[in-house]
Order: C-alpha cells, then sequence, then structure tokens
C-alpha cells in the first residue's frame, strides 16, 4: 500500500475522535460500570460455596445454555467462573452493537450525508477516512479491554486472577475488532449506512443463534460463531487464549479485505446491487405515511422475522421446563414461588418482560427515523409540501404503535405455539399471549418519550435508550442487585402485571395509557412550534 492511499490518516483520526469525543466515553464508562457493579454483586450474592453451586445446578438448564452459554467450571462455580459465564456472553454482544454503531456512522453514514465527498476533497488518501475509522474503533476496543481486564483484577475478588482477567477483557476486545470489521465490510458491500448495519447486526443475530443451537446440540456447531469462539476461551477456569488470538486474525483480514474493497469502489457505491425504483412512484407512496412506511420496510420485516425466531427459541425450552423445575429445588428460592401459581407461570410472566423491551427497540426507531431525516435535510422537502407538521409525525406515531404491537404479537405468538406444542399439558396460547399483550401501554409510554424528545429536544432523542437500557437492568435484573422497589418503578415496564401469576390491574395500566397521551399531545406541540433543522 502506498503511502498517497492512507495520507493524513492520523490527523483524521483526531477529527473522528473529536467528533465521538462523548459517545465513546459514555459507552466505555458505561461498560466499565456495569460489569464491575455486577462482578461486586455476586459476592454479596452468594457468598457461601453452597449457595454458589446450588447455582450451579440451575445453569445446567438447556435453556440457561442457550442464553448465556455452556457452563465451565460448574463442579467448582467460583466468583470468577459466575462471571464468566454469566456476563461475558451478554457483555460482548453489546461490544458487538457498539462497533457497529459507530463504524456505520464514520464511514457509509458520512458517505451518505456527503461528508466523505468533502474529506476527499482535501489533500487525504483514498483509504485515510476507513483506515482511521478502524484505527479509533481497535483503539477504543484496547482501551476497554484494558480497563476491564485491570478493573476486575483490582477488585480483589477471589478466583478473579491476573491472567483470566486480562483474557475477560481480551475476549471482549477481540469481539470489539471482530464486528469492526464485519462493519466495516458491509459499509463497501451495501450503499447505505442502513443496509450496513442491519447487515451486521444480521451477523450479530446469526452468531448468537448458531451459537445457541450449538452450546445445546452440537458443540462444533458453535465453533462457526465468533460469539462461541470467545466462549470457548474458557475464562477463570481453564483460561485458553487461542479462540481471542483466533477472533483477533479474523478480524485482521475482513479489515484487510474491506480496505481492498473500499480502494476498488467509487464513492457513494456498493458492490451488492440495487434494484432500480419506479419511474412513477406508486399512490401509496406519494402519502408521508406512505414514504415512511417504505423507508422503514425493510428494517420492520427484520425485526419481524427476528421477533417470531426469539420466540420460537424461547418457547421451545418450556418442554422441558416443569421437570427441571421439580428437579432442582433451589429454583424455588430463585424465582419466588406463589401460591397457587406454577413455576412455568412465573417463569412465562418473567420473559414476556423481557420480550417486550425487545419489541420496543424497533417502536423506537421509527420514531428516531424521523429526527434522523430531519438532520439530513430531507423533511424540509416533505413539509414544503401540503404536508403539516401534525400529519408527518403522526404519520411515524401510527407506524411505531402498530410495530409495538406486531412485534410483541409476533414474538408471544411463535413462543406460544412452539410452547404448546412441546408441552404435554401446561399453559394455553391465550395464556401467553395475553401475557406479553398487556405490556403495550409500557411500550406505548416509551414511544411517547420518543415523541416528546423529538418535539422538544431532538438532539436528546438518544436518552430513550439509554432509559430502555435503565429499564431492562432494574426489571430483569432488578433480582440480582436487589434494587429497591422505587428503583425499580421508575421504569413503566414495572408497573405492568404479570399475568398470569398478578391480577390484572387496570388502574395502573389506564394511569399509564393517560401518560401516553399527554407525552404525545406534548410532543406534537413542541414539534409544530420548534424550528426544523436541515
Amino acid at each position: 500500500m502506498s503511502n498517497h492511499l492512507y495520507n493524513k490518516t492520523g490527523i483524521l483520526s483526531r477529527f473522528l475522535l473529536r467528533q465521538d469525543r462523548i459517545r465513546i466515553p459514555v459507552w466505555l464508562l458505561s461498560l466499565f460500570v456495569f460489569t464491575f457493579l455486577i462482578a461486586e454483586s455476586f459476592t454479596s450474592l452468594y457468598p457461601a460455596e453452597q449457595d454458589r453451586q446450588a447455582l450451579a445446578e440451575t445453569m445446567l438448564n438447556p435453556a440457561m445454555t442457550a442464553m448465556v452459554g455452556p457452563g465451565y467450571g460448574l463442579e467448582n462455580y467460583t466468583f470468577g467462573a459466575m462471571m464468566a459465564h454469566q456476563m461475558l456472553l451478554f457483555t460482548a454482544v453489546t461490544v458487538g452493537i457498539m462497533n457497529i454503531l459507530l463504524l456505520a456512522r464514520h464511514t457509509r453514514a458520512a458517505e451518505e450525508d456527503g461528508r466523505i465527498e468533502m474529506v476527499r476533497s482535501l489533500p487525504v488518501g483514498r483509504l485515510s477516512n476507513l483506515l482511521a475509522a478502524i484505527a479509533v474503533l481497535f483503539g477504543t476496543n484496547v482501551l476497554l479491554a484494558l480497563g476491564i481486564g485491570f478493573g476486575l483484577y483490582v477488585l480483589g475478588i477471589d478466583s478473579m486472577s491476573l491472567n483470566g482477567s486480562l483474557l475477560y477483557g481480551a475476549a471482549l476486545g477481540a469481539i470489539g475488532f471482530f464486528f469492526t470489521g464485519v462493519t466495516a465490510l458491509f459499509a463497501q458491500l451495501s450503499e447505505s449506512s442502513r443496509g450496513a448495519i442491519g447487515l451486521s447486526f444480521t451477523v450479530l443475530g446469526v452468531s448468537y443463534l448458531i451459537r445457541a443451537i450449538g452450546d445445546v446440540s452440537n458443540e462444533t456447531l458453535s465453533w462457526f460463531s465468533p460469539l462461541g469462539w470467545i466462549l470457548g476461551a474458557e475464562v477463570y477456569v481453564n483460561n485458553y487464549w487461542q479462540p481471542v488470538f483466533i477472533t483477533a486474525a479474523a478480524s485482521i483480514v475482513l479489515v484487510a479485505f474491506a480496505l481492498y474493497l473500499h480502494s476498488i469502489r467509487d464513492t457513494g457505491l456498493g458492490f451488492l446491487p440495487s434494484k432500480p425504483g419506479r419511474t412513477f412512484a406508486s399512490p401509496f407512496l406519494q402519502s408521508p405515511f406512505g414514504l415512511a412506511f417504505r423507508l422503514l420496510r425493510t428494517a420492520i420485516i427484520s425485526w419481524a422475522v427476528g421477533m417470531v425466531l426469539i420466540g420460537v427459541s424461547y418457547g421451545s425450552v418450556f418442554g422441558d421446563l416443569e421437570s427441571f423445575f421439580n428437579e432442582i429445588d433451589v429454583m424455588e428460592d430463585l424465582i419466588g414461588p406463589v401460591t397457587g401459581v406454577s413455576l412455568t407461570e412465573q417463569f412465562a410472566a418473567k420473559l414476556m418482560s423481557v420480550i417486550s423491551m425487545i419489541s420496543t427497540i424497533p417502536a423506537l426507531m421509527v420514531i428516531l427515523k424521523l429526527k434522523s431525516e430531519e438532520k439530513k435535510a430531507r423533511t424540509e422537502h416533505v413539509l414544503a409540501r401540503a404536508v403539516s407538521r401534525t400529519r408527518l409525525l403522526a404519520s411515524y406515531l401510527f407506524i411505531a404503535l402498530f410495530v409495538g404491537f406486531v412485534m410483541i404479537s409476533m414474538a408471544a405468538g411463535s413462543l406460544g405455539l412452539t410452547a404448546v406444542t412441546v408441552m404435554d399439558d401446561g399453559l394455553s396460547f391465550g395464556t401467553f399471549y395475553s401475557a406479553a399483550i398487556v405490556y403495550l401501554p409500557a411500550i406505548w409510554v416509551m414511544t411517547g418519550i420518543a415523541v416528546l424528545l423529538v418535539g422538544f429536544a431532538p438532539n436528546a432523542s438518544g436518552l430513550t435508550w439509554l432509559y430502555l437500557g435503565y429499564s431492562f437492568i432494574v426489571v430483569y435484573l432488578g433480582g440480582l442487585f436487589q434494587f429497591k422497589d422505587w428503583v425499580g418503578n421508575l421504569s413503566p415496564f414495572a408497573h405492568i402485571p404479570q399475568l398470569p401469576v398478578e391480577e390484572m390491574d387496570l388502574m395502573k395500566v389506564s394511569i399509564l395509557t393517560i401518560i401516553t397521551i399527554v407525552l404525545l399531545a406534548a410532543g406534537f406541540i413542541g414539534y409544530n412550534r420548534r424550528d426544523i433543522h436541515g
């Protein structure tokens, strides 16, 4: 590679770091705090060896294996083994998401917005911007690996050695490298940032699914997934470094291929052929609703397929669930049995809270798409016609409400049908569906918050993701951290009755609906009054 291809890469790297001077520290700090809090919480929740061994028995369940990976060191379930088993995979997925979003922002998204063309007009190399973005992300992942590795060791927790802690951090850094390479590659193949991000997330989702199937049924299959590679490191148990080296090597190959493709393609184009559009728009496309739906169509279909797969994968574990609960007494203590309600019903109720929060993601993406279109100066062209702001925002809102309903219905429906099929004598399909659909008011509240921020403070609309993440932690992991009641009550999902364990509470559901209406009304007022920025 000659010098002119990567001229001024260092300057561009500093420029990209300045652009992400808030994003990167927030991501890193969040991952650091979350990891260290979890590690510390294990020492207080399971101080005695018999407590940890009782928990290890629950990890033998195929459902748990599919969710968090195979358990290593279950015969001696130390704090280190517990941390790696229960948190490494979850954190790795989060790191993958971070790298996908950050790299796509500085490559294909910047190219779409015309920023790359402006940069290329200066005396910089053809590969400089892509190489700078990759260098920034690689540096971020190195900081992540070192920060988590040394941080876990400094906590001084028994069984968390320096070698194991550094391997834990290195595994996360390596998976970050890998998805940096994946996103860099798809940024060359796709013509849009939406396509690059979508394809990268598809690889992440398929990697998780292949690993889940392989961990439960065929160990060899897990080695076809990068997430399976890092779990093969058996952190804090056997501490194998080879999987990390394999992941890092695969990342280098992906990056090299991406740089080669970038060197031979024209700016603004991609290698995947795009279907030519119609010469004349259909009547459906000539409305703000039709235009919004067309922009979101691929994402909606992809999410719908994903929700069905999630439902089927979770529903398939219900066949052995009741016998598993009966065999392991400690499960009753962990779930907290309710008189007159089976442990399977309680597990289903808890599961639906997680599915509802996953279903909230595409609904929020719809609302935030309006903000994205405004940032790209496309909203002005729509509003320049006979389209009011109220009509435009209402179009996105209707799609968001529709998407929220469809996603949770698809997940609950596929889960219920699969569970009913595999269970000999268990819950009905209606029980599963009602336990999920009751969470719609919570999804509406989250949608209302997104509309409010888009209406008054579009630059702060990303806070909805933080709030959703907070809701996941306090609702799903609340029992692990033993939060106070008021901490959980700050999330709308905590106020939804957990059917069929609890009775339906129309008052709480009605209050959440009223809150949604107030948020939406305020959001529409703000959107109609503020300036539209290009």
